[in-house]
């Protein structure tokens, strides 16, 4: 009030409202009014309103319908404090008040590998479902042979944490470029071990032709170790080079039989949910020259996982396919 009334002082000596805005600021600190503020109060005066009490407003209600509000957040969990603010018609204070006294809070939602549609969502039951009727015979799982591929870059760096005194600014770390040398890792396994593994070449990725080739080194592999090719049971994705008529035509060469994978469903993949993400973890930080070192990395890396490991790893299988059943086909959280 005591600033109002200089302004109004400075109003009536007849002075503009940047001068007035100058002496006030001379008077109490740089910080005692701006000149926005002057001009609004000059434009009250110059109306003949020379009150230097703020009037009362209406203000906006405190209390609202808790029940209202709750179906509310309920319905879309997705609104925003703001549009609450508006919807219920209160302040910004009450809606973080309600908020808490409903037991709501802030969570970021997690990424799913894909928006599923009704026709993927039913593909991924009616997959589950089979699969499920297919496992019911021990050697099911003994005849399961898995494959996927993994892009790994030669530069893994991560940010580190660092010890650091209060007021000391930690260390940069270059950022890796996301776009920098990557190689790509194909690999065969089952409840017993790795059956066979490829690092391709910088730049080489996989086509129908090379991966015709592969399965073809794969069976080699099987007789070598003791394994009847016959009854393999290969389950792979859907990505192209998987399901073009070229590769289907060598898995019916090859005497094997193709499991079902519905689209979108790494979440099925044993590769991705249990090798690939164990793989990645210790991929943190890995810094390769070339593709040799990185051949060696993925070898050291496969011989030191016990059996059980990739045992549990397929194992696993049913236990996601019945979570995926009773979330109605969406991705469950893992």
């Amino acid at each position: 009030m005591l600033l109002r009334a200089c302004a109004l002082y400075e109003f009536d000596q007849g002075h503009s409202a940047a001068e007035a805005g100058r002496n006030i600021r001379n008077t109490y600190g740089s910080d005692a009014i701006s000149d926005s503020n002057c001009r609004k109060w000059f434009a009250r005066f110059r109306s003949d309103d020379r009150t230097l009490e703020d009037l009362e407003r209406d203000g906006r209600p405190e209390t609202i319908d808790r029940c209202a509000f709750k179906e509310a957040v309920d319905a879309d969990p997705f609104l925003t404090t703001r549009d609450l603010e508006d919807m219920f018609d209160c302040s910004l204070g009450t809606v973080s008040n309600v908020l808490n006294e409903i037991g709501k809070v802030k969570k970021l939602g997690r990424w799913v590998p894909h928006k599923l549609s009704q026709k993927n969502t039913n593909q991924r039951l009616v997959t589950c479902s089979s699969l499920l009727s297919m496992s019911k015979k021990k050697s099911f799982w003994t005849s399961i042979l898995t494959s996927d591929e993994k892009w790994i870059m030669l530069d893994n760096s991560c940010r580190k944490s660092q010890w650091l005194d209060k007021n000391q600014a930690p260390i940069p770390t270059a950022k890796p470029n996301k776009f920098g040398k990557k190689v790509m890792l194909c690999v065969w396994w089952n409840t017993r071990g790795i059956v066979h593994y490829e690092v391709l070449e910088n730049g080489e990725t996989v086509d129908s032709h090379l991966y015709c080739q592969q399965l073809e080194r794969v069976n080699q592999e099987l007789i070598r170790i003791g394994e009847n090719p016959k009854k393999i049971k290969l389950l792979h994705d859907n990505a192209r080079p998987h399901v073009s008529n070229m590769t289907q035509s060598k898995i019916e060469d090859l005497g094997w039989k193709v499991l079902p994978h519905a689209p979108y469903s790494p979440d099925l993949a044993p590769t991705d949910y249990h090798l690939f993400r164990s793989m990645q973890n210790d991929l943190r930080n890995e810094q390769f020259k070339n593709v040799e070192e990185v051949k060696k990395w993925v070898g050291k890396y496969f011989s030191l996982q016990p059996a059980e490991f990739f045992h549990r790893g397929i194992a696993k299988l049913r236990e996601r396919w019945r979570k995926t059943i009773d979330a109605n086909g969406e991705y469950f959280i893992d």
